[in-house]
């Protein structure tokens, strides 16, 4: 088996509110400590199946240009999502199945370019915006009991486990892939950085706080009774722990490497991208309404984030 990321993004940035706030408020954090974010998603190649966990941003979404009261900023592009899959020797066609995450477009956006694969997602997850249209979806339930201290979960290929991981989305899911020892967790947004996994704090997005929590915790506990390489989606932290084959050590911290922030004028659009899920606002279909002329408790119709996760595009 091998593990292998699909760089798409670079550069980003997550402010130490949005990515420890969800519990304890925003308020009680330092704005201006930014860690480092990147979008990446994860192939398995088992030597039988090419298997995709997510499936990047669709084509042709806008970089996002951000300014000092930016929460958050996914980065800037290195390509786009196929192009990175393809840098890596694959054809679409190869692929056989995708594992989703989540239903956020920064999870889902490409599902549509594998036309053999089987799409499986949380059975709650299949009334999501990013999903209409799409007809090679097989729909979860976790009937496999429970996989170490997780209590459900569904074996998708052998040592290939799907976790039900509710919290920051009702139908949100780890991958978990053994191999040569080792516990390769493949997640979206259970923390942004891995800086929120050792100091045990919630980001501020979830659809449900206490079952979000009730996942970090599990995902602590299973770290630290299991060799655990650690791969998120937001953090270059992901593809250089699967790279090291690195160990999460709760007691050991990876050294903090905070984010180059480049924030200097840059040329918009009048559009805006949600960081959350990539929904992209364009006044052109709003009436003309400007982003900033949006009542402040206006949502992302999406996913229902406000405002402040917007950056400009």
């Amino acid at each position: 088996m091998e593990i292998k990321a699909v760089k798409f993004r670079k550069d980003g940035f997550y402010s130490q509110p949005f990515v420890f706030g969800g519990e304890e408020g925003m308020e009680k954090f330092d704005k201006n400590i930014r860690y480092r974010g990147s979008l990446q998603n994860y192939l398995i190649d088992t030597g039988d199946e090419v298997i995709l966990v997510d499936t990047g941003l669709p084509e042709g979404t806008p970089e996002e240009v951000p300014d000092e009261n930016s929460l958050l900023y996914t980065g800037k592009d290195i390509c786009s999502y196929m192009e990175a899959f393809a840098a890596l020797g694959y054809k679409p066609e190869q692929v056989t199945k995708i594992l989703l995450t989540h239903k956020h477009n920064d999870h889902s956006g490409c599902i549509a370019n594998f036309p053999n694969a089987k799409i499986f997602v949380n059975r709650d997850e299949l009334g999501a915006a990013e999903l209409e249209g799409i007809d090679n979806i097989v729909p979860v339930d976790y009937t496999d009991g429970a996989y170490h201290n997780f209590p459900e979960s569904k074996k998708i290929a052998e040592g290939i486990y799907f976790i039900k991981a509710k919290g920051h989305t009702n139908g949100n899911s780890i991958i978990i892939a053994e191999n040569d020892g080792l516990y390769y967790m493949l997640h979206g947004d259970i923390t942004y950085v891995d800086e929120a996994l050792y100091d045990n704090k919630l980001s501020v997005v979830f659809d449900d706080k206490d079952a979000a929590r009730e996942t970090l915790d599990r995902v602590r506990e299973f770290v630290r009774s299991n060799p655990t390489v650690y791969c998120g989606t937001h953090t270059p932290q992901g593809y250089e722990n699967l790279e090291a084959k690195r160990v999460i050590d709760l007691n050991d911290p990876v050294p903090t490497v905070l984010a180059e922030v480049d924030l200097s004028e840059k040329q918009t659009t009048g559009k805006y991208v949600c960081s959350i899920c990539g929904y992209i606002y364009d006044p052109d279909e709003h009436d003309g309404t400007a982003f900033e002329e949006l009542p402040d408790d206006w949502k992302c119709p999406r996913c229902k984030q406000g405002k402040d996760k917007f950056n400009p595009a």
